[in-house]
């Protein structure tokens, strides 16, 4: 696999998980706890694929392989590690709205 098309798909699936993350926020702020939890868990499928990525470039660096290491590929590894803490803060925070939304008057829909 060509090293720029890695990187491009690290990128991508990693925006795909922030995606995922923020509209299960935005779910769960309207008290639709199903939706967010299931694209919660779209979000954790994202991350998932972009580790085996991740974690096939480190097994090729490993094995002696020569790997080209350019300012898109940081860029990309910068992107999957900001998707990962952005994902795990909103899932806290989805968990602090289920308790909270009562308080404020929304109902679970």
């Amino acid at each position: 696999m060509e090293i720029e098309k890695v990187v491009m798909d690290l990128i991508i699936n990693s925006g795909e998980t922030r995606s995922f993350a923020y509209e299960a926020l935005a779910k769960a702020k309207e008290g639709k706890y199903e939706d967010a939890d299931a694209l919660l868990e779209k979000a954790n499928e994202m991350i998932d694929k972009t580790h085996k990525i991740q974690t096939s470039l480190l097994q090729k660096e490993a094995a002696g392989e020569n790997l080209q290491v350019s300012l898109l590929f940081v860029h990309a590894q910068d992107h999957l590690m900001t998707s990962i803490s952005e994902k795990n803060l909103i899932s806290e925070i989805i968990e602090l709205r289920k308790a909270i939304n009562p308080l404020l008057g929304i109902k679970e829909n």
